[in-house]
């Protein structure tokens, strides 16, 4: 039994070494794209907090809350603020073109009088409320002239169409907060005249802030980075891109007549399937240290955050070892079912993509409607994924990542059994 699984893995060897052009890129494409993706992450997230953006603003307001969105915007770590354009100061519909052809992110436009307005509303709300703690004269408040209606002041923000969401609400929720500052200060000072209290600083900062309470191991900070989430991510892609390769051979070996010699000889059907699932997971895991390798070495001398992985690589190769069983089961099965290369080939790609998808390697789970978050537990990409995650970012130890690879192995052995009752379902008809 021993020398025949033995044979059987050979066998599987001997067959890859044939492909030699398909083996490569099987370990370069991973490699290529693990480091394409993170170089593209790490630089935009370096373009967004290190580099300012330069945006339009268009000011009809020419008063001191106007002066004070400058002052801010300019203070800020994110904005460069541009307000003449060929030496000509920036109209709203300069402003709407320029943005809508992408050439700026972001322009902002302040409605005129927005000041006085703001002034005079904050005035008069202020001596209702003085008026009803019957704090003013009353034969002034009974000759006091109608109040006039002021109507709601817009500040438009026009976005490049191509900006992302996240972007518009950042900077939408920073403007707001920025207005509501304006806003309350200027109620401060109104109550402080109405009072006769003198004039005194108006403290801008907020009395409720907020604080990020980092993980800590052994006193270290736990900082996530691109690195983190990219390589296992991309690592499981890799894994499971063998679907096509394996599936591709059992084709190969259905159609050559090399599987009926194989079963002649006698050697089971279940030998054949241990001796693939020996191969492929030494090719699996082969992949998977020359992703840690270059995250480790690599990384750090192109700019990039070298992946730590001190006292997590023994639970990593657990992770990827049980991510593999699950890929190599469902190229079992795909090869298993398909008739020719054209249907295993197209198939295994496509399917992959779509677990991929669904299993959070392009986009968060999180992020996803709540249908695709429950359809995206099914995904064993997301099994590994959330065990890859667990083990690097939440640092938990082999008992709280059995239920992912617990899932993964089930996966694999339910498979390989459907693989094996359709070949013998086949054979007996």
């Amino acid at each position: 039994m021993l020398y025949k699984i033995w044979m059987s893995v050979v066998k599987e060897f001997l067959l890859l070494k044939r492909d030699l052009g398909g083996l490569i890129i099987l370990f370069v494409m991973p490699l290529v794209l693990v480091i394409t993706v993170t170089l593209i992450q790490d630089s935009t997230f370096k373009t967004v907090s290190d580099s300012k953006i330069p945006i339009l603003l268009v000011d009809n307001d020419k008063g001191t809350v106007s002066k004070t969105v400058f002052d801010n915007l300019e203070k800020s770590s994110l904005f460069t603020v541009v307000t003449q354009i060929d030496n000509k100061a920036v109209t709203e519909d300069v402003a709407r073109e320029n943005v809508h052809k992408g050439k700026y992110q972001l322009a902002i436009i302040i409605p005129k009088d927005l000041s006085t307005d703001l002034q005079a509303k904050v005035d008069q709300n202020v001596e209702k409320i003085v008026s009803s703690l019957g704090m003013t004269d009353s034969t002034a408040s009974a000759s006091a002239k109608p109040q006039r209606i002021i109507k709601e002041k817009e500040v438009k923000l026009y976005f490049d169409p191509a900006v992302q969401m996240s972007f518009k609400n950042a900077v939408m929720s920073s403007i707001d907060k920025m207005i509501s500052q304006i806003e309350t200060k200027s109620i401060y000072t109104t109550f402080q005249n109405q009072l006769g209290e003198g004039t005194t600083d108006f403290e801008q900062k907020s009395f409720i802030t907020f604080k990020e309470i980092i993980p800590t191991i052994n006193n270290k900070e736990i900082r996530p980075n691109s690195v983190q989430h990219n390589v296992p991510a991309w690592t499981l892609f890799a894994i499971f891109f063998i679907v096509i390769p394996l599936s591709i051979n059992i084709v190969k070996e259905k159609s050559q007549g090399t599987f009926v010699r194989l079963r002649t000889n006698p050697v089971s059907n279940l030998v054949i399937i241990i001796g693939k699932t020996i191969t492929y997971s030494v090719i699996c895991m082969i992949q998977f240290y020359m992703m840690v390798a270059v995250a480790v070495f690599l990384f750090p001398s192109i700019g990039l955050p070298s992946l730590n992985i001190e006292g997590h690589l023994f639970l990593m190769s657990i992770v990827a070892l049980f991510s593999g069983f699950a890929a190599i089961g469902f190229g079992i099965l795909l090869g298993t079912i398909a008739s020719t290369q054209e249907q295993s080939a197209p198939f295994g790609a496509t399917s992959v993509i779509i677990l991929a998808a669904i299993g959070g390697i392009w986009v968060p789970v999180f992020a996803m409607p709540s249908i695709m978050q429950i359809i995206a537990k099914s995904s064993p990409m997301n099994w590994g994924l959330e065990a890859f995650y667990d083990v690097l970012l939440r640092n938990v130890s082999l008992l709280e990542i059995i239920p992912e690879i617990s899932l993964s192995f089930l996966f694999f052995i339910l498979t390989s059994a459907i693989a094996l009752f359709y070949d013998q379902k086949k054979r007996a008809v």
